[in-house]
């Protein structure tokens, strides 16, 4: 296994706890952690263990971790202004977290020393380079974040080189540059990496960017590209204010674009994975269009395009999806074209292609439907059961002769609903409003009734339809809705427009995607409830 290129510090539990809506828990910590090391990042960087109890129950329970690719580190700031470093209390609180590394954090701007710190230019010096000889002398790998580098670098050039002199020359093991107002344009951090590598040649040169102008990930890049080979980021991109560098989007360019090596031998392609389940632990939603990792990143919708990918891969893609754990889609619409259609439609019958008439016929079909105000990009699961339902019955067209015929995939609807009622009320006072829902399916030539009280009445339907199905299919215990979406097709009929819902159903291990569309908003959300539900119920079979 050969050596790393780029040594890379994940930073989710600190700096990423610094971002709006962001509150993880010890045991919160204690996953994430897991999962960056999953993935394969050197470094760690688990919290400041001076600021808050959490952050220092969390490096007691460490022990408990079994790391095999990561290491951990402590963070914290340089001795306190007028302070001896063995009698600084935050300085004491990072060794008693008992890390093998430490990262400092010293201001390199002027502005900071003169009117934050308020202390002589000396001074900070001084604290910046005994803090580093401290730690040092207590067996500490230290890192030292130069704070502000590059505002510091813009307004006094000499005097921030300084700071990091003095932190080599102290013993630091890595002088991190940082961008922490996020405001550097890429040209002022090449032009500031490169002028540090100039005067220390030999030092491992780190690079700290927050995305406040947009450009974090750039930024990174053109550090990397004048010598950086340390970089620090969070994995889903969160943190203070704007967020900082997000990994997921960073490493996999680094590694497919630019050959270098950030992670251990074929941990990339359980990138999608494992940033998914960082978020889910942050409760944060990955963005669609995510580089890399996003649900749209492998998007194709233009029919053009589809028939390119279909041809050949690099038209239209700039990397295999599949190298960092994520698929490819085509996305079903009018102007999808044929090819598109096809290839969603081989994943349920191979020997259907581009020109057989089936395609042809539900392209037709899919025109149709959109033109009513249906939408299948977003639905997947709802266009496979559209596609079972119609090569379940679609005739063979005579142009054929006897040559070929319509494949024929087995589709029977598992169920149906025979009646439905749904009511809401709305009582005056404390007391909430409520809906209920009585419904009658026929299964298995079984007719069944349930009602049942909901929060509003698509939710009093599902669970009075859910309740009616689950002596059939216990397996509907373990499926929740996780998102209900209601888009009006056009205002120009007000309250009696058309409406499509669209609705997310989880079993806890998959999402699968639905649609309705009528001008009844509840009987559109009928529609894709049952969509939902049939779904999952020929999937697990």
């Amino acid at each position: 296994m050969r050596d790393l290129d780029i040594e890379v510090l994940d930073t989710t539990l600190r700096d990423g706890a610094q971002g709006n809506g962001i509150s993880f828990s010890v045991r919160d910590k204690l996953a994430v952690a897991e999962a960056l090391d999953e993935l394969g990042v050197a470094w760690i960087e688990a919290g400041n263990p001076g600021s808050n109890p959490k952050d220092m129950e969390f490096f007691r329970r460490t022990a408990s971790l079994r790391l095999t690719n990561a290491r951990l580190c402590a963070f914290g700031p340089t001795r306190k202004k007028g302070v001896k470093t063995t009698e600084d209390k935050q300085l004491r609180s990072l060794l008693l977290a008992q890390t093998e590394a430490v990262v400092i954090f010293g201001k390199s701007w002027d502005l900071h020393v003169d009117k934050v710190l308020k202390a002589e230019k000396k001074e900070n010096i001084a604290m910046i380079a005994e803090t580093v000889a401290f730690l040092k002398s207590e067996g500490r790998l230290v890192m030292y974040d130069a704070e502000h580098f590059f505002d510091g670098w813009a307004a006094n050039p000499a005097y921030a080189l300084s700071t990091v002199n003095a932190a080599r020359d102290a013993g630091a093991d890595v002088i991190v540059l940082c961008d922490t107002n996020g405001g550097a344009f890429p040209n002022a951090v090449i032009a500031g990496v490169k002028a540090v590598r100039e005067m220390l040649p030999n030092v491992k040169l780190g690079i700290h960017a927050h995305n406040d102008s947009g450009l974090a990930l750039a930024n990174t890049i053109g550090a990397v590209q004048s010598g950086a080979t340390h970089v620090q980021g969070t994995l889903v991109g969160f943190g203070e204010r704007c967020g900082n560098t997000a990994l997921a989007a960073l490493l996999p360019g680094m590694e497919l674009k630019m050959g270098l090596r950030c992670l251990p031998d074929g941990n990339l392609v359980r990138i999608s994975e494992l940033t998914r389940r960082v978020a889910e632990i942050a409760n944060v939603t990955i963005n669609d269009d995510m580089p890399y990792i996003g649900s749209y990143a492998f998007s194709h919708k233009a029919g053009m395009h589809a028939d390119g990918i279909l041809k050949i891969k690099q038209s239209f893609e700039h990397v295999n999806p599949a190298a960092v754990g994520n698929e490819r889609h085509f996305l079903v619409s009018e102007v999808g074209g044929r090819a598109a259609i096809a290839d969603r439609i081989k994943k349920i019958d191979k020997t259907i292609g581009k020109d057989h008439p089936v395609t042809a016929q539900l392209s037709e079909k899919i025109k149709n439907l959109e033109a009513e105000g249906w939408s299948f990009e977003g639905a997947d699961a709802s266009f496979e059961l559209l596609v079972r339902r119609e090569l379940a019955s679609l005739k063979r067209p005579a142009s054929l002769g006897g040559k070929a015929a319509i494949p024929r995939v087995a589709y029977k609807p598992l169920f149906r609903i025979v009646a439905y009622r749904v009511m809401s009320e709305h009582p005056t006072g404390k007391t909430l409003a409520c809906s209920h829902a009585w419904v009658k399916v026929l299964v298995k030539g079984q007719h069944e009734i349930a009602a049942a009280e909901g929060d509003g009445p698509v939710n009093a339907l599902d669970s009075a339809l859910r309740r009616a199905l689950i002596r059939f299919y216990p397996g509907l215990a373990k499926v929740r809705l996780e998102d209900y979406k209601v888009r009006v097709i056009d205002g120009k009929d007000a309250t009696a427009a058309q409406v499509r819902v669209l609705i997310e159903t989880t079993d806890g291990h998959r999402s699968w995607s639905t649609v309705g569309v009528s001008a009844d908003i509840i009987d559109a959300s009928r529609s894709a409830l049952v969509d939902s539900i049939e779904y999952m119920l020929i999937n697990e079979k």
